[in-house]
């Protein structure tokens, strides 16, 4: 006697929630923009089972170091899935993997995704990839390959999440960091656009759950809707640090993202030296006050989450500021000087933040 599970129809891939030809549409509608996002190096296109890029472009190199990096945007993407708006996202994901792979000085070379969502709707991974292409345009790598997963029963039908890896190249002799910096560098800021992609956790409780406010929510204080605000992308600064190392000389960059200005700028320095940051040199953008009056969140805490209002740091001898400061205002980079590195001395910590924000 045959056992039936009591179901009419037989089980399918498709009956379980993962449907291949969605799938397969949606690579389709990304063909367009991955094509836009190539380099010279790459081999083949889109669709076989592994990204290539030739390496013999690496030949030019003395001793050529691969710098990698792998990243995503948090909770982020609960903002861009309640507005319906996917095509900035991606901007956000190569910003936080391509910067982190400058901050050695390596040239950002090429990038793969993994998006997972719980129902696949191909126009919505189409523009999340559209994003990542354009994003790395601007970060000047290519978009060799991706992943896109659908996890039905994991995820709801219009939850998503994205991630990628990137890989750079660096000489070896000309690796930045801790070991370049000197007492009497030169601290210089760059603005962030906004959030970028870190404290999201703390933005979303105090904004929504304490405040109770929404994102169509019009707020005089940012010229705009709460969440045009808060899907504001991430500054992609890749291009810019690599134009101020061919024009200026650079012994250290960091890339502010979780753990806020002092603790990543911490990250270069090295024992012996001490960095001096004085916040009277900048105004944090109007989000951040919000942040932190609505949620009576205190300023030590606002500054180990958020970057408040700085994206990058460039740590430059003195002789190289007004270079560096030219070619960033040629680019469009708003950054000033914030600080400057000493000995050590009796300082405790490898980071100081110094006086109060500018009005």
């Amino acid at each position: 006697m045959s056992q039936t599970t009591g179901a009419s129809a037989s089980a399918s891939y498709k009956s379980a929630g993962v449907d291949i030809e969605a799938g397969d549409h949606a690579v389709e509608l990304m063909k367009q923009w991955v094509k836009k996002a190539t380099r010279p190096e790459v081999v083949g296109g889109l669709g076989g089972f592994a990204g290539l890029f030739d390496a013999s472009a690496l030949k030019r190199y003395e001793r050529p170091l691969l710098a990698s990096a792998t990243d995503g945007v948090g909770t982020k993407v609960d903002i861009a899935r309640r507005m319906g708006v996917y095509d900035t996202i991606g901007h956000d994901l190569v910003a936080m993997v391509m910067d982190d792979i400058v901050v050695c000085g390596a040239e950002p070379l090429f990038m793969t995704d993994y998006i997972c969502v719980g129902k696949l709707h191909p126009e919505r991974v189409a523009a999340v990839v559209k994003g990542i292409a354009e994003g790395c345009v601007l970060a000047g790598c290519a978009l060799v390959g991706g992943e896109t997963a659908e996890h039905p029963g994991l995820l709801g039908p219009d939850e998503f999440d994205v991630a990628g890896a990137g890989t750079g190249v660096v000489e070896a002799d000309a690796v930045l960091g801790a070991d370049r910096m000197r007492a009497g560098d030169v601290v210089i800021a760059m603005a962030s656009s906004g959030l970028h992609s870190n404290g999201y956790s703390l933005v979303r409780h105090v904004l929504f759950d304490r405040a109770g406010w929404a994102l169509d929510r019009e707020v005089p204080e940012l010229g705009r809707t709460l969440g045009e605000e808060l899907l504001e992308p991430t500054k992609i600064y890749s291009l810019d640090c690599l134009a101020l190392l061919r024009t200026a000389e650079v012994h250290a960059f960091s890339h502010i993202t979780g753990g806020g200005l002092a603790n990543n700028l911490a990250r270069v320095v090295p024992d012996g030296l001490h960095a001096t940051v004085d916040r009277s040199t900048w105004a944090p953008g109007a989000i951040f006050d919000l942040v932190g009056s609505l949620g009576g969140v205190v300023r030590p805490e606002l500054e180990k989450t958020l970057n408040m209002g700085v994206g990058m740091m460039a740590v430059v001898p003195q002789q190289s500021v007004d270079v560096a400061l030219s070619v960033l205002a040629d680019r469009g980079v708003d950054a000033w000087v914030c600080g400057e590195v000493r000995e050590r001395g009796e300082a405790t910590e490898a980071v100081t933040l110094e006086g109060d924000y500018a009005v």
